[in-house]
């Protein structure tokens, strides 16, 4: 009778053991790995703006324009939720001052920035001469400029993001919008 069992309890444990390990047989279950959010944004295409100010530069194609009558320019992109506030003024022996001041709006985000890095710009054919400032962290704009003929015409460029600044999350979409200002930048012809 003990036997009996025995043999029982070993047709048992071997039927079991062959039951978990045909279930267990198959694809492993592992989790999921963490996604990464991915913006892709078109290749910049671009066309000359004229608007009638004393200058014209490249736009972006993907970019809604607003120019206002003092050739204050407003570069919307919707699905980036930014905008590249565009303000002209002209020089009349003030120079100093518009430098003065474009340099404070850059250096006032010091507080939340991480790192400013300025890169000065010169295109002595076109008589363009200036300042693109890229700022780092979490600060209300990430990039900023300054163009001038230093006789004539200055024009200042900001961008912002319609949202609490966390670069991390912005950073495609700043990336994408830095390259356009850099642009700006290059193609600016004065009148």
């Amino acid at each position: 009778m003990i036997v009996n069992n025995l043999n029982k309890i070993f047709k048992l444990a071997g039927c079991l053991a062959l039951t978990v390990a045909a279930v267990s047989c198959g694809d492993e279950t592992v989790p999921k790995p963490k996604a990464y959010l991915r913006l892709d944004y078109p290749l910049g295409e671009y066309r000359s703006l004229d608007v009638g100010c004393p200058f014209t530069f490249d736009v972006n194609t993907t970019a809604k324009i607003k120019d206002k009558d003092d050739c204050s320019i407003e570069l919307h992109y919707p699905k980036m939720k930014a905008t590249i506030y565009l303000n002209y003024k002209p020089v009349n022996g003030n120079l100093e001052q518009h430098l003065r001041d474009a340099q404070n709006l850059t250096y006032k985000h010091v507080v939340k920035a991480d790192e400013i890095q300025e890169r000065p710009y010169s295109n002595a054919l076109n008589k363009v001469y200036g300042m693109f400032y890229q700022v780092g962290g979490n600060a209300a704009t990430n990039a900023q400029f300054y163009v001038t003929d230093s006789t004539k015409h200055f024009l200042t460029g900001s961008v912002y993001f319609y949202a609490k600044p966390n670069f991390d999350s912005i950073m495609p979409a700043a990336s994408y919008i830095k390259d356009d200002m850099q642009n700006i930048v290059e193609s600016i012809r004065w009148k």
